[in-house]
Parts: C-alpha cells; structure tokens; sequence
C-alpha cells in the first residue's frame, strides 16, 4: 500500500474522529449519546406556600441542529403535598467543556399542577465522562 492509499484510508468517514478528536466527534458517535440530568426547580407560590421540586432523567439521544445537537428533554418532578409538574421540551445546542466533551443547557418552565407552575435551570453532566 503506497501513501496515496494510506491517506484515502485515514479519510474515510470511519476515521474521521481520529483527525479532529480535539475539535469534535464525527457525526454518528455525536447521534449516538445522551446525557444525565438532575436538577432542582426555583421556588413557588412564595406568599402562600413557598416549595420547590427536584428532578433526575436521561436525555433523548442526539439531534442534529445546525452545526451542533440538540437533546429532548422530559421529567416528572417529585412530589410535594400531592402534585407534581411535568416537562417536555429540547435542550439548547452543545456547549464544549475542553477535552472534546460538552454539555448542554436548559432554562424553562414546567407544565402547571395545584394552579402554579416553577421555572428551571439546568446543565446536563457531561457525555462519556470515563470514555477516552
């Protein structure tokens, strides 16, 4: 095999990642993940009966969005005097944390349960965070 042959090897689809580690995954490894997200909900009904919720899921796997990806997003909050609240909605794009890792960012509001509902900030863990 001359060298020719070599370099059309290496720039095979199958290859990429091993040219742009640094920069970013090839497309299929980047589709091909989802995230941990745990978080808690600000506070509510803060004259008359101030609370708030936690939550913890697994995103949807990725979709691609422009030049990144985005993840859907849907928990059921824990429950507090009988209710709960609901989401169901897409992260914002990636966000890249060094190392060719990234995370992403959610800022929104649940559904509405007991006449209120609870605005929410959240970033997801890391993806692959012990893969090399």
């Amino acid at each position: 095999m001359n060298t020719t042959d070599l370099t059309e090897l290496f720039n095979t689809d199958e290859n990429r990642c091993e040219r742009c580690r640094e920069k970013c995954k090839c497309d299929r490894e980047r589709e091909q993940h989802v995230h941990e997200i745990l978080g808690s909900t600000l506070l509510a009904e803060c004259c008359k009966d101030a609370h708030n919720h936690r939550f913890a899921t697994v995103s949807g796997e990725a979709i691609r969005s422009g030049q990144s990806h985005v993840h859907k997003i849907k928990f059921r909050t824990d429950s507090y005097e009988g209710h709960y609240h609901e989401f169901e909605g897409t992260s914002g794009p990636a966000i890249p944390v060094g190392d060719g890792r990234h995370v992403h960012f959610a800022k929104a509001f649940t559904r509405e349960a007991d006449g209120h509902k609870h605005e929410f900030r959240v970033a997801t863990l890391i993806d692959n965070p012990i893969g090399d």
